[in-house]
């Protein structure tokens, strides 16, 4: 199958409406981290993404009576820009079906892109939903349906990147590729293996969306529950099957990222080629310093080796970018947060800022407790992972009880904006912690969501930006109706975290 894919590739039509975007380096990147990295910047695309190569192989190979009778597919980004585009120069009729949930900008992209010929269909609140009715179209009307990643022809439009890195680059050690459906990975590992079997092709999941990885290490392909919403470009339940079974085949191994990190990746290529990447377009970035990182951790470091990160696509929502600059820091190990307890008692404070000394602090919030303690969150710039450990346990030395909370997503997205508000009425009290699809009217909809049964004593929001809305959850709820409680969750419809035991709500809130 190999042979096959190869001329697929080879003989793809990807060039009447696909550029052949430059293999970019990155010095300060490649300083840092002691390796080549270049960026293969597939956000140059006139799509600002690399599904417009597979759309548009997949309609440059339907007859004229395919053509004649139209196109669907279902989707809330790239894809469907991709398909619209596409499906406009060749004067095709094309049916995007997107969620009700989609975010405005999206849907008025896919119509610019595609014009007169594109008819945008908003139906269900998520992509599932979406897909079944996109299935329904199809058949009702007759239409081809344009799979984003699991068909043959959108696979081999895809596998140009590879054919491409190939053609500008004759000393690559690793190809780092984001995974969502597969199709990317698919095409290019397919290319690579074939050509040069020797380079490695890595794929990159972000940590709440590691279909393939669950995937690969099961042996057969496994439907998540649920998906993060960060990288909402590759945040797939269910990889595709032909796009699993070239990864078997080909792909060397798959690195999972946590969205710090894909926040510190998206601030690395900016400040080399001042660029702003969508999450899932920094991925590929981010898994290569976790590849290098791993490595030195393994006392086996990876030095003076070209790596290239596929940035697969820049549709990003401006607003998000005050979220991204926030946890950048702490991607990239430049800001470590803590909890800290000093007594209560004259010259303790003094005492603590003075070991916090020089460094620069980025945040202190301080709240008198009781008659005995205090609590403190700090935030503190730092320069490597390492040293918030150090920090925290010379805090520990001088007497003062700390937590290292750098990981902790309860604190680093709700606690910093809460210090300070234990309530003696908040009895039988319960926290959580909920994410669920931002959209207009989205918060009250949560609220209204809610059981009336239960007080609520805590609540807080904070509008990122984004695809999606986090909100921390305090409810009190007799002991006599957990059993309730439990299947409202369930009955939800949203991701949620229980937080009642995390040690820093105990500290600042419970």
């Amino acid at each position: 199958m190999s042979t096959d894919y190869l001329k697929k590739i080879l003989t793809a039509r990807v060039y009447d409406v696909a550029v052949e975007t430059p293999l970019e380096s990155a010095p300060s990147l490649s300083a840092r981290m002691n390796n080549r990295i270049s960026f293969k910047r597939e956000d140059m695309q006139c799509v600002f993404s690399f599904k417009i190569r597979g759309a548009y192989n997949k309609i440059a190979h339907l007859t004229p009576e395919q053509l004649q009778r139209g196109v669907i597919c279902a989707s809330a980004g790239n894809h469907a820009q991709g398909l619209a585009y596409s499906a406009a120069r060749k004067q095709c009729h094309a049916v995007i079906v997107m969620p009700t949930t989609t975010p405005q900008v999206k849907i008025d992209a896919v119509r610019a892109h595609g014009g007169k010929f594109v008819e945008v269909v908003l139906h269900g609140d998520s992509y599932s939903d979406a897909y079944e009715h996109a299935l329904q179209l199809e058949k009702e009307r007759k239409l081809t349906f344009v799979h984003p990643f699991d068909d043959p022809d959108v696979i081999a439009g895809q596998g140009t990147v590879g054919m491409e890195i190939l053609r500008q680059s004759n000393d690559v050690d690793a190809i780092f590729v984001p995974v969502g459906g597969g199709g990317l990975i698919a095409g290019i590992a397919a290319y690579v293996k074939a050509v040069r079997p020797e380079i490695k092709v890595i794929g990159v999941e972000s940590t709440d969306a590691d279909a393939m990885a669950r995937s690969l290490e099961a042996g057969e392909r496994v439907a998540l529950n649920d998906v993060g919403l960060f990288c909402d470009g590759t945040a797939v339940k269910l990889i595709g099957q032909e796009t699993f079974r070239l990864a078997k085949m080909y792909v060397d191994e798959v690195i999972l990222v946590d969205t710090d990190a894909v926040c510190a990746a998206i601030k690395d290529v900016f400040q080399d080629t001042r660029s702003i990447l969508e999450s899932s377009g920094a991925l590929a970035v981010a898994g290569a310093k976790a590849y290098i990182e791993r490595a030195a951790a393994a006392g086996t470091p990876v030095t003076n080796q070209h790596l290239v990160c596929v940035t697969s696509g820049a549709n990003m929502n401006f607003d998000r970018l005050r979220f991204v600059a926030e946890r950048a820091e702490v991607g990239e190990a430049r800001e470590a947060v803590f909890a800290v307890t000093i007594p209560e008692e004259r010259g303790s404070f003094r005492r603590f800022c003075e070991l916090v000394g020089a460094r620069n602090v980025t945040e202190f919030n301080y709240r008198i407790s009781d008659e005995k303690a205090a609590h403190i969150f700090v935030g503190i710039q730092v320069h490597d992972k390492l040293e918030s450990g150090k920090i925290a346990q010379n805090f520990e030395d001088h007497g003062f009880r700390t937590l290292d909370l750098t990981h902790d997503e309860l604190a680093k997205l709700h606690i910093r904006h809460l210090v300070g508000g234990k309530s003696s009425l908040a009895e039988n009290e319960l926290l959580y912690r909920f994410e669920f699809p931002e959209r207009p009217g989205a918060l009250m909809r949560f609220l209204n969501s809610m059981a009336p049964n239960w007080n609520i004593s805590l609540f807080h929001y904070r509008n990122h930006g984004a695809d999606y809305g986090r909100t921390l959850v305090g409810l009190q709820v007799p002991q006599t109706e957990m059993k309730a409680f439990h299947e409202f969750l369930a009955s939800l419809g949203y991701r949620y975290w229980d937080e009642s035991a995390n040690p820093v709500y105990k500290l600042f809130l419970g």
